[in-house]
């Protein structure tokens, strides 16, 4: 990356952090997935006195003919107050005259969103719209107490455990360890992941704002935890733990340490990255009163073809299937 490129990506990320905005609207991110098939662009809207009043970075995907392609904006886009509207347009109309996709889909971080005019409410969410998100803000005792009684008491456990460290993971030859036990969770858990030059690209591309904790025993991680961060968010991307981390309980002591982490970095938000069935959403359920419901996702048709994307025949319902295991996190 040339001097300017890197200012740019420097202005970027600057703007996302200044204005409050989502990991996932990180630069790095957005490299991530250029690498792996996406097209990305990042757009500064201007006002007609050519002030900036928003910015939104878009993932665009490759379609069989006649959709051509769908544009996704994850957790986003960024605008200044009062100027959602008129950036949600000028977005809209530039992906339909550029890259002439069949629909914009946004998922915005916050849990109120009055529906734009043009746009509807889809049922077909690509991140979760369930999740647990801690205020930071809390001390660590009001954390605490609004966690279930167990999972308090498997952190204190778990943390005393005198054979097991944490640390943060520093480099690809840690990492390696973490992807090994990562496959190891995917397949007692049955997911499906990307291949190791996926995550590789995580670590590099998005660098400081992708820490990495694990826990280790006999110099071997047990669990790990992966984080993206901003200023103000701490967004959970992949963890997973084996048979000696389940039976010492490491997952709970981990999170908890990142917890108190990001506390120290001064972040005010803790998102736990979704919550689908299963044992793992009830693991994450213990560590707050409630879950959080997000606004959703929201579509702008942009092609009479958006009917056939959104409900139509089978063969495009595999595609959306298609798209939703491409764009996984």
């Amino acid at each position: 990356m040339n001097q300017n490129q890197l200012q740019e990506k420097q202005a970027w990320d600057d703007y996302v952090i200044d204005h409050g905005g989502h990991p996932l609207q990180l630069w790095g991110w957005g490299d991530v997935k250029a690498a792996h098939g996406w097209k990305v662009k990042r757009m500064h809207l201007y006002s007609r006195d050519d002030d900036v009043i928003g910015a939104a970075q878009i993932l665009i995907r490759r379609l069989p003919w006649p959709l051509r392609s769908m544009a996704y904006v994850p957790r986003g886009p960024l605008y200044e107050e009062g100027r959602r509207d008129e950036v949600l347009a000028a977005l809209s109309t530039y992906v339909r005259q550029a890259y002439r996709s069949v629909v914009l889909t946004i998922e915005p971080d916050s849990e109120e969103y009055a529906v734009p005019e043009g746009w509807r409410k889809s049922k077909n969410h690509i991140l979760p719209a369930r999740t647990v998100i801690l205020d930071l803000n809390k001390s660590e005792a009001g954390l605490m107490e609004n966690m279930a009684k167990k999972t308090r008491q498997y952190i204190r456990k778990s943390s005393a455990e005198e054979s097991m460290s944490i640390k943060m993971v520093k480099n690809r030859a840690e990492l390696a360890g973490c992807l090994e036990l990562y496959k190891e969770t995917a397949k007692r858990a049955k997911f499906n992941l990307h291949k190791d030059q996926y995550y590789y690209d995580v670590f590099d591309k998005l660098g400081e704002h992708s820490p990495v904790f694990a826990a280790y025993v006999d110099g071997k991680p047990v669990a790990f935890l992966w984080l993206a961060i901003t200023a103000d968010t701490a967004f959970e991307l992949y963890g997973g733990v084996n048979e000696i981390g389940q039976q010492l309980r490491a997952n709970y002591a981990l999170k908890w340490y990142a917890i108190c982490k990001c506390k120290e970095w001064g972040l005010s938000r803790y998102d736990f990255g979704g919550l689908v069935e299963g044992g793992v959403t009830t693991f994450k359920m213990g560590w707050a009163e409630g879950e959080t419901h997000l606004a959703g996702t929201f579509d702008r048709p942009l092609t009479k073809y958006y009917f056939v994307w959104n409900v139509g025949l089978p063969l495009v319902k595999s595609i959306v299937q298609r798209i939703k295991a491409l764009i996984k996190l």
